[in-house]
């Protein structure tokens, strides 16, 4: 009789839940029984790693084996187990030294000639390994970057079976041959995944965003929209532009994510768990450290956006786009219950999707920019143009964003046609992005040394009770911004938005409090009505 024991990760979302692997051998005819709750790719684990342990040069124990995974209570699912699985059986044989795998954390996939491929989720394993007090893991090769972001954890990276049972014994690790490919999962797989997430985008498809370099400079005109798009990254504030087709609504949306500063290391260990869990990261980079972009397409499901999916659920676009932008263009087209779905993220900066198989929280703090067209045709309200839709067919169509979910998008601005003048004069007039993202900077400086010692770095974060309280405007500032509250134009959330847009549009003009002008403007960016405050962009 022989028994071991080894740990490996469960993930659950992009939390992981360490697990116990327990081998035990006992006299009788030969069988194999996996217990502890495993899902049916784990289930195959058996087949897998019997060829693995006979093609590496090891007999295989011909007595009944039971291994078991604990806590029995937590759903398992993956490939993740293959290696924990195999040295275990292999410890309880006598093969190795069951006390040299007792305290070391293993994730891996093994192939039936015995070769540790890569799995998904290794970056929030291993954080999960350190945070129970774990000091040393093994992992695929081709995931020891990523498993090195993780401080104070010995990584040892293998390409195979054997080459771990050599380190195990304290033998002379054979040479293996590096197979072609090899550097994570394969980019075709990467892009089959995130293809059914709709969520194609630079940072998302293994293309590295200065592949493709994209700067303000080259947005002609739209001076207001510019200004408005500086405001949301400063403060991070919801964004919709509204305008006809050809206008630059897009652009001015894929240069947003140049505009945040980079992520801090907490965040791009944030980011790149939720990427890794998704299969998503580009080879030869384990750490996303400029904050994502994600784009899905308006025929997204409520899945790919959200998250979910058959057994326990995957992270969704409002994820991948944690800590940067989500961008969703022909807002209106997409599903009304789609966009519905993001206003508890929205809030709550998290989403928790609840299936028969468990339940997911991921972290979901994303920068939402919405583009839309004013009416199907996208010529609605255009000088010189002519629509040809009933106004029945623009209610309808405008009536698809609802309210609820309007009320938590701060800045709304309208992208106009440009003029030939405008498109004849950009070369010398248009500030670059690295320009605008210096006063981003400081004025997210601003903020985050305003709210030293709070849970808090911007200014949309802020509860509303805490700006009133804590840190109110100038006296007699809400005026016009408490009126709209008595007729019914802003709603109590609306107002506290307001106040948290005039906080950020103070913060880049260097006030120390928001004036009645700061408020003005941050009612006009919301509503549409000049009170004496003016765009930049925008003549009187």
């Amino acid at each position: 009789m022989g028994f071991a024991r080894t740990c490996a990760v469960a993930l659950v979302g992009v939390e992981g839940v360490p697990v116990e692997v327990q081998a035990d051998l006992e006299p009788g005819v030969a069988a194999f029984t996996l217990v502890g709750l495993p899902d049916k790719s784990l289930t195959e684990s058996r087949d897998r790693v019997r060829a693995a342990v006979v093609n590496s040069g090891v007999p295989w124990p011909q007595k009944k084996l039971t291994v078991g995974l604990s806590p029995a209570s937590v759903p398992k699912g993956g490939s993740g187990f293959d290696i924990a699985v195999a040295c275990a059986v292999l410890a309880a044989a006598e093969c190795i030294d069951p006390r040299q795998i007792a305290s070391v954390v293993m994730i891996g996939e093994l192939g039936l000639d015995g070769r540790v491929l890569p799995v998904r989720g290794v970056l929030p394993a291993v954080l999960a390994a350190a945070d129970a007090g774990y000091r040393q893991v093994v992992v695929p090769e081709q995931a020891a970057a990523e498993a090195s972001l993780v401080p104070d954890v010995s990584v040892i990276g293998i390409r195979s079976l054997r080459q771990l049972l050599a380190v195990l014994n304290d033998e002379p690790v054979p040479d293996e041959p590096e197979e072609p490919g090899d550097g994570g999962l394969p980019e075709a797989a990467a892009r089959t995944h995130l293809a059914g997430l709709g969520a194609l985008s630079p940072g998302l498809t293994g293309l590295r965003a200065e592949e493709r370099p994209v700067d303000l400079a080259d947005v002609a005109g739209q001076g207001h929209a510019r200004y408005a798009l500086e405001i949301a990254a400063a403060g991070r504030h919801h964004l919709l532009l509204k305008g006809p087709p050809g206008a630059g609504k897009t652009m001015l949306a894929e240069r947003l994510p140049g505009l945040l500063p980079p992520l801090s290391r907490k965040e791009a260990l944030e980011v790149t768990a939720v990427h890794s869990v998704a299969g998503a990261l580009p080879p030869g980079q384990p750490l996303v450290a400029r904050p994502p972009y994600c784009a899905p397409h308006h025929s997204a499901t409520m899945a790919a956006l959200v998250g979910g999916g058959s057994g326990l659920p995957r992270p969704g676009a409002v994820s991948l786009a944690h800590n940067g932008v989500l961008f969703l263009d022909e807002a209106a087209e997409c599903s009304a219950r789609v966009l519905d779905a993001m206003r508890q993220p929205l809030e709550s900066g998290c989403v928790v999707v609840a299936r028969a198989a468990g339940m997911m929280r991921m972290p979901a703090r994303f920068l939402l920019v919405l583009a839309v067209n004013p009416c199907p045709c996208g010529r609605h309200g255009s000088p010189g143009g002519t629509c040809e839709c009933q106004p029945s067919t623009v209610r309808r169509y405008r009536a698809r964003l609802s309210g609820p979910l309007m009320d938590r998008v701060d800045l709304r601005v309208r992208v106009e046609p440009l003029a030939r003048s405008e498109l004849a004069t950009v070369g010398g007039r248009a500030e670059s992005t690295a320009e605008v993202a210096a006063r981003v900077l400081e004025a997210r400086e601003r903020a985050a040394a305003r709210y030293a010692g709070t849970p808090w770095k911007t200014n949309s974060e802020v509860p509303g009770h805490e700006l009133r309280t804590r840190h109110p405007a100038v006296s007699g500032a809400l005026v016009e911004a408490e009126d709209d509250l008595e007729r019914g134009l802003l709603t109590a959330r609306g107002l506290d938005r307001v106040l948290r847009v005039a906080w950020t549009v103070a913060d880049l003009a260097g006030h120390p409090r928001p004036t009645r002008d700061d408020v003005n403007l941050a009612l006009l960016l919301r509503s549409g009505i000049r009170r004496g405050a003016l765009l930049p962009g925008v003549s009187a």
